[in-house]
């Protein structure tokens, strides 16, 4: 690439001069102006051992033909024909062709260019028995893309246009090192980008890469490669070849796809590496895989006699239709075949029979009509349709440059020269397809997703089940539009991941020293949720929200309360309703019994008003139960303090009425004048304002309110009332306990008063009880979590309401309903003698 102009010239003077190492073409025909083709009709040259005494042999290409190149080329005959036969493009000039087989061997490419550039200037046209062919107008070819990098650097030195057909490789758009080197075939670029959203779409995220060790191969996969990790795509593998080494390598490469644990293999490798790797894979049985094909072997239809790749996926340039071609194709005779050595070979190939008396003479009875060969078939013109629309390309760029006028009046002059320019601007339409460069001389990508289906014959077809159009906004470029059948025939969509999919709820933790597509799933922590598949993170909940069992969604929270439908608030409602009823029912039998001596001698005011109290007391609890309201938060607080001031207000009452009654007994005194009944209800009352002032200072200042207690539980909101402001809470529940220490420390003083009957006994037990009952309610209430803590505080106005209702007056009532004869005034007086 570094040659001056001027050494190449006589480089190519040399070469013509060289007769031994002339290459001649495989098709040739002469014209004003000359088309060159390079194609790799072989995949293999002969190896020459040089003695440095004898003129070397041309090169020789040597095993099987490659079916779909030699239809291609001659597709490019086809086409120049067709040219030459129409009077509307280039009128007056005749185009011919030069086509030569280059083994896909770059030496044997390089050695074609400088064979074309031989005609193409007039210096070379004296003497020496060089070429008297036309001049070399520009190149169809060549086939692979390490061969076309080759070709286009010498080829670009002189700007001879260089048009491939089947070039694929990215690093060809670089305008800079290949300036006159355009193709019809899309770029690797596209096809790589193609195929790694073929591999997301599917869910394949664990696959195998197998490539090419060449420009083609090496160049594709890389981009392919880079693609599939902007997609998340992991690669178990991605090992490469070349046909030409050494068959232990094709082996440990064959080795490493049956190892593999991946379903999936992308095949970025050329058409004639990849029928050694099928080939070596053939001998011995392996796992069924499913595999992705690149454009270079997966539309090749004589690829389809492996049945173990019966299945594969790829894309493959749109199929077409050339009207004629087939006609062009078959149009072989014997007679014709035998001036050609390319198809004399292709003929005895395809018959088994051979053009010479050595071998089974071919008698004249084959039928190329009826040849099943990728030759004669015609419905798969994939390639195929880019050679002939690279003819068809530069020929529109001649007849812009040499035609001047769009009528039967056109005049072309024959002394132009055609500059790779010119390749630019072309813009037409051949048989329903449009063909034009863009500025780095490649075409629209367009694909066709192609399917390897068995028929109902048994045949493996080609068959198109999708679309890529790289014109389309990135979001619908790609389109699946019929039904897939994968490998083995399996309708279902194979799975290939290093790890199944984590479920909704759980999320990914790579695994120490794996690929990002190897990772264990683990359950989403405490309080959060993953509501997708493969979840890189989890989502904490709202905080009125916890995740579901299975902690792919967030659900409200339960509310929990002491609800009169729970077994425990049903079980304290029924309570301070029995409560409330049999205080009641005592204050029933106490004012059925209102003149006799036991109730007339206990104080019947205070004691109705005590029952009153403790009645309000029982039914104070009910404002407890149920989901906490504003109202209610007030209510149940100050309502309790109220109730429970009233009643202890009403036991002080009766405490004092004893004392002062034993002291009434005493000579000379005269104390019961000044604690009569208007003092004492005075007492009650004074002492039930104090509470109700605390009560509604706390209410004004700072009330009770609701609110839903988030912290007490993660899984559920306790319904609960803020007490507000805590000192007015506790100055109640304090108010309260200074009464009741005071009314227990003057019961304790008075229970040992020589009545036959003394209530400052019961009085000592009722307080007793009330005291234990709340002293303990303290650590019970502030330890108890949500709805008991609640629960706690109602069993202790309950506890404490039947301790007074119960020691106070169940004795009482049990003398007047079963002991009527201690129901006696005598019975009362009588001192106790002890």
């Amino acid at each position: 690439e570094h040659y001056t102009a001027h050494q190449i010239t006589v480089a190519l003077s040399i070469n013509c001069k060289l007769q031994g190492s002339t290459r001649l073409p495989a098709f040739s025909m002469d014209g004003d102006f000359i088309i060159g083709g390079a194609f790799s009709i072989h995949h293999y040259m002969q190896t020459v051992n040089h003695n440095y005494t004898a003129m070397p042999e041309p090169v020789r290409c040597i095993g099987s033909i490659n079916t779909r190149e030699l239809q291609s080329s001659r597709a490019m005959a086809f086409a120049i024909e067709e040219i030459n036969n129409n009077t509307e493009l280039l009128p007056g000039i005749r185009l011919g062709y030069q086509i030569y087989d280059t083994c896909l061997s770059v030496s044997v490419t390089v050695h074609v260019a400088f064979q074309l550039l031989n005609s193409f200037s007039p210096l070379f046209y004296i003497g020496n028995n060089c070429s008297q062919f036309g001049r070399v107008m520009a190149v169809v070819g060549e086939t692979g893309s390490t061969p076309s990098i080759s070709m286009s650097r010498i080829l670009g030195t002189f700007s001879i246009p260089q048009v491939s057909h089947f070039a694929t490789c990215a690093c060809l758009s670089d305008k800079q090192q290949y300036p006159s080197f355009f193709r019809t075939i899309p770029s690797d670029l596209f096809q790589a980008d193609a195929l790694a959203k073929l591999v997301k779409h599917f869910g394949w995220t664990w696959i195998g890469a197998v490539r090419s060790d060449s420009d083609y191969g090496n160049n594709g996969m890389a981009s392919f490669l880079d693609a599939a990790q902007k997609e998340g795509i992991c690669v178990e593998y991605s090992v490469s070849f070349y046909r030409t080494q050494p068959q232990s390598r094709i082996q440990r490469v064959a080795d490493v796809i049956r190892r593999s644990t991946s379903v999936v293999i992308v095949a970025f490798v050329a058409s004639g590496d990849m029928k050694i790797l099928l080939e070596e894979l053939s001998h011995e049985p392996f796992p069924p895989h499913q595999w992705i094909g690149s454009e270079s072997w997966v539309t090749n239809p004589e690829f389809t006699r492996f049945a173990f790749c019966d299945g594969a996926i790829g894309f493959g340039i749109p199929k077409s239709i050339i009207p004629g071609l087939r006609d062009f194709l078959l149009n072989l005779s014997p007679s014709q075949v035998a001036t050609s050595p390319i198809l004399t070979e292709f003929w005895e190939e395809s018959f088994n029979c051979r053009l010479n008396k050595n071998k089974k003479v071919c008698d004249g009875t084959e039928d190329i009509q009826n040849l099943q060969s990728p030759y004669t078939d015609t419905s798969q013109l994939r390639i195929t349709n880019m050679a002939y629309k690279a003819v068809y390309a530069i020929a529109h760029a001649i007849h812009n440059v040499l035609c001047q006028g769009k009528n039967s009046t056109t005049k072309c002059d024959k002394l132009t020269i055609l500059e790779y320019e010119q390749l630019k601007s072309v813009n037409f339409s051949r048989n329903g397809y449009d063909v034009s460069f863009d500025a780095n001389g490649d075409p629209v990508a367009i694909y066709e997703l192609v399917n390897w289906q068995k028929s109902e014959t048994g045949k493996t077809e080609l068959v198109t089940v999708g679309l890529y159009n790289g014109s389309q906004p990135v979001d619908k470029e790609f389109q699946i539009n019929r039904n897939i059948t994968w490998m083995e025939g399996s309708a279902q969509v194979p799975v290939s991941v290093c790890t199944g999919s984590c479920p909704p709820g759980t999320h990914k933790v790579l695994q120490k020293g794996k690929p990002i597509c190897c990772y264990d799933c683990v359950l989403c922590p405490e309080g959060e949720i993953s509501n997708t598949t493969d979840s890189a993170d989890c989502l904490p909940c709202h905080k009125e929200f916890w995740p579901s069992t299975k902690r792919d969604t967030c659900i409200p929270k339960p509310k929990e309360f002491l609800s009169f439908q729970d077994i425990l608030g049903i079980s304290l409602a029924t309570f301070s309703v029995l409560g409330a009823c049999l205080a009641i029912i005592t204050a029933a039998i106490f004012f059925h019994h209102r003149t006799s001596p036991i109730v007339r001698a206990n104080n019947s005011e205070l004691s109705f008003l005590l029952l009153i109290s403790l009645t309000l007391c029982f039914l104070c609890s009910l404002t407890f139960i149920g989901a906490p309201s504003e109202w209610s938060c007030m209510l149940r607080h100050t309502a309790f303090g109220i109730t429970f001031v009233l009643c202890i207000s009403c036991v002080l009452g009766k405490t004092l009425v004893v004392l002062m009654a034993f002291k009434a007994t005493l000579p000379g005194s005269n104390v019961m004048k000044w604690f009569g009944p208007p003092q004492q209800r005075m007492t009650v009352v004074s002492f039930t304002i104090i509470q109700v002032l605390i009560c509604t200072t706390w209410l004004v200042l700072s009330p009770p309110f609701p609110i839903q207690n988030l912290t007490t539980y993660k899984e559920k909101i306790i319904l609960e009332c803020a007490l507000g402001s805590a000192i007015g809470f506790w100055a109640v529940l304090g108010y309260i306990g200074l009464l009741a220490s005071l009314c227990f420390v003057l019961a304790v003083l008075a229970r040992k008063l020589p009545d036959n009957f003394n209530e400052a006994k019961l009085i000592t037990f009722s307080m007793l009880i009330f005291c234990a009952v709340w002293i303990t309610f303290i650590p019970a209430y502030v330890s108890s979590p949500g709805k008991f803590t609640v629960a706690v505080e109602i069993f202790a106005i309950l506890a404490s309401s039947f301790g007074l209702i119960m020691c106070i007056f169940a004795p009482k009532c049990f003398i007047i309903l079963f002991k009527p004869e201690k129901n006696t005034k005598k019975y009362l007086m009588n001192k106790n003698q002890s």
